[in-house]
């Protein structure tokens, strides 16, 4: 299954230009069969991703992007925000008490540097500056492959999976409709519930995919 682990709506992220309805819509017409919902700090109550589901034809499943010391980390198994789940420490036992499952947001971000990175010499630097930071042995997956990196960043990402010995999963980051696509995770078995998507990522049975089928392309660019 082809599924977009990363994405945003509006209002719940404010920075997003793309309603639920609109997103939902967009990933269908893209080929996926399912997608997350990932708003920044906020959960989705299931309830109301089933209905996206049964309003659309297509999978719909409740995560939340947490804003951490640690960089963005992309939560799958939990239902609200707690105060606290600013510290990586604090969010990693909430996942642990709930079953929950942690994944490394778009990791390049504060640790990869595109214009010095192009030096062989200076890249490395970064990637071993990045492996030693304990924070990161915390989670549970990384994302190697972001919609709206670039392919430098989203290779060190990989390089960064590797070094940590971790699977890799993909998503769009979609905040405009026409974003939709560009980035999934292939998973090896059928999802059909959060459980399920919590149980393959922790058994790491997928893959990131780079632009799995066209985007769809109506909608605000930007």
């Amino acid at each position: 299954m082809l599924i977009d682990l990363h994405t945003h709506t509006y209002p719940k992220s404010d920075d997003s230009f793309v309603s639920a309805d609109e997103l939902v819509d967009a990933a269908r017409l893209c080929g996926l069969d399912g997608i997350c919902l990932t708003e920044h700090d906020d959960f989705w109550p299931p309830d109301a991703a089933r209905e996206l589901t049964r309003r659309h034809g297509i999978l719909v499943l409740p995560g939340a992007e947490i804003n951490t010391d640690a960089g963005h980390v992309l939560v799958f198994g939990l239902d609200q925000y707690k105060f606290g789940m600013h510290k990586p420490a604090f969010l990693r036992e909430e996942a642990n008490r709930h079953g929950a499952v942690l994944v490394a947001a778009h990791p390049y971000r504060r640790r990869f540097l595109a214009d010095p990175g192009q030096d062989r010499a200076a890249r490395s630097e970064m990637l071993h500056r990045a492996l030693d930071d304990e924070m990161l042995r915390l989670f549970d997956a990384v994302e190697t492959r972001n919609g709206r990196g670039k392919e430098s960043e989203n290779l060190f990402s990989e390089d960064l999976r590797e070094g940590l010995c971790l699977p890799g999963t993909g998503g769009s980051d979609t905040h405009y409709r026409h974003q939709m696509g560009t980035a999934a995770t292939l998973f090896e078995r059928r999802i059909a519930s959060l459980d399920d998507l919590v149980a393959e990522l922790k058994a790491g049975r997928m893959r990131a995919v780079d632009r799995p089928v066209p985007a769809a392309t109506s909608g605000r660019g930007g």
